[in-house]
């Protein structure tokens, strides 16, 4: 699913209207509709709803709700149209006339002076003061009334956007003078600020409504952003022959695991076997090796000459794919050995956790990641590699800067992980659930990514379905044994259903549907 500019949108929603033989009221009215409907299915005909519409088309779809809503039997309604400005737009001017010629109806149109209504915990209001297209912060008394309703405890539903909520770029905005929605219903297609986790305080809750635009035009129309979902991956998957043997499949080298730690690899290499890759070697500390080999029995294991730490990254034997960091620990001699390596690949890498840390301690090694290497940090991680940063937009900024300076492929780990491409382009993931955030679950994803490495997949591909897959295996261990309890061993051991699923199914549901 792409991701737009709320200008792209705009010539969207004109394209859906030419291609229907719709006018834009038809389509306002389609928008109107939709919201109803979530409103009728969450709310009885005897709520309280205070309807708060803006002079551009955001608060004509709100008034076009308040009289569908009046049609439908809720009469517990109050209306307030602020026209402030020089102009309504046409098609907030056209519903308001609608509107106005019902009988009995609770509705103030609020030109200069303004007394807020009384508003509870009880209450429900629909926020659609502005929407996506602002450009400037809202303020003077539409901040004050942000505030208010804020303050108030209402149910909150913002139509769009939140009131001063930016599409896009937040960086300088303050959360605090925007309208805080318990749940938001945009249309159609997200919008970029909807995956920065600096405005879920603001968002709530979010959901896509489907007003039905024209597919053509989204098709052809290019974007920098994107929502993976199943049906972007699908395609992606390569099949496998009937005619076929382990090496087809290829093989993982893993560096991996330290005295206390050989769990991490434990994890990451029956990742790389549950993904498909035909063959995985876990170089480790001498001493690990019977933890290794009954854990994973399918698992091959590298012996380093060390009996507690890696000291050696040397490559003995073809890989298609090589894997360092989970467990391996911050010491100067696997520093060391990180360094030998980096100098002497050739071929894209796949570096996380103690790896990432290693780096930290030695940025210098930052310069010698071979081309299309994917490093996978967490905030902290990625702080420690790039500096601190103040917000989940500006770390995504600086992981856009960092991935085409570096020409690397950066997988920002997050509830919606962005896997940021040295091209330019973001994929933001849509599975996964709160409970996989556990230990282990990073070193999971690192052998997820490594199995379609050594597939033969690009380092960009093979991130996009890694962390699309390891989102699923999480969702469907979430269904089986709930996010409390579950476990990194439970995620691993459904990445082959998570495929399967994927491949077999015409479309999951959209977890923002």
């Amino acid at each position: 699913m792409k991701i737009f500019s709320p200008a792209v949108l705009q010539e969207i929603e004109a394209a859906t209207c030419e291609a229907q033989n719709i006018d834009s009221l038809e389509l306002m009215e389609r928008t109107a509709n939709a919201v109803c409907y979530e409103i009728m299915s969450r709310f009885l005909p005897s709520q309280r709803i205070v309807v708060i519409a803006g002079p551009g088309n955001n608060g004509g779809v709100a008034l076009a709700c308040a009289r569908i809503l009046l049609e439908r039997g809720y009469r517990n309604l109050e209306i307030f149209l602020f026209n402030t400005g020089p102009r309504l737009s046409h098609d907030c001017d056209e519903e308001r006339k609608k509107l106005i010629v019902i009988d009995g109806i609770d509705f103030t149109e609020v030109k200069r002076e303004f007394t807020p209504p009384f508003l509870s915990k009880n209450d429900v209001v629909i926020d659609a003061l502005f929407d996506s297209t602002i450009t400037e912060p809202i303020s003077g008394g539409f901040k004050i009334l942000a505030q208010y309703i804020n303050e108030s405890e209402s149910y909150v539903i913002s139509l769009d956007v939140p009131s001063g909520l930016f599409a896009e770029s937040n960086a300088n905005a303050i959360h605090r003078d925007m309208v805080h929605a318990s749940l938001t219903l945009t249309f159609h297609l997200p919008k970029l600020a909807f995956f920065i986790e600096d405005n879920a305080e603001v968002l709530g809750e979010w959901k896509l409504l489907d007003l039905e635009y024209d597919k053509a035009k989204i098709k052809e129309t290019e974007s920098k952003y994107m929502l993976v979902e199943a049906r972007t991956v699908r395609p992606l998957l390569h099949p496998r022959r009937p005619f076929s043997y382990k090496r087809d499949y290829g093989s993982a080298l893993i560096f991996s695991g330290s005295v206390g730690m050989m769990g991490a690899a434990v994890l990451c290499s029956r990742a790389v076997l549950k993904s498909g890759a035909g063959l995985a070697t876990v170089h480790g500390p001498w001493g690990g090796m019977d933890i290794i080999q009954t854990a994973n029995p399918e698992v091959m294991f590298e012996p380093d000459r060390n009996e507690h730490v890696i000291t050696d990254m040397s490559v003995h034997h073809p890989h298609q794919a090589i894997a360092v960091g989970p467990g391996i620990g911050t010491r100067d001699v696997t520093i060391d050995a990180l360094e030998s390596l980096l100098k002497n690949c050739k071929s894209p890498i796949l570096l996380d956790a103690d790896a990432l840390n290693c780096i930290s301690r030695r940025p210098a090694l930052l310069t010698m990641l071979p081309a299309g290497t994917v490093i996978t940090p967490h905030m902290g991680e990625f702080d420690r590699l790039f500096g601190k940063h103040n917000s989940g937009e500006e770390r995504l900024l600086k992981a856009l800067e960092m991935a085409r300076h570096y020409n690397i492929v950066i997988v920002l780990k997050g509830h919606f992980t962005a896997i940021v491409s040295p091209t330019g382009k973001i994929y933001f993931n849509s599975t996964g659930n709160p409970g996989m955030a556990t230990a282990g679950s990073g070193d999971v994803l690192t052998g997820v990514i490594a199995a379609f490495l050594a597939q033969g997949y690009t380092p960009e591909r093979a991130s996009i379905l890694g962390v699309f897959m390891h989102g699923l295996a999480g969702d469907l261990a979430a269904e089986e044994v709930g996010e409390i309890g579950m476990t990194a061993g439970d995620i691993a051991d459904r990445i082959g259903r998570a495929v399967r699923l994927v491949q077999t199914r015409g479309e999951l549901p959209s977890p923002l549907a």
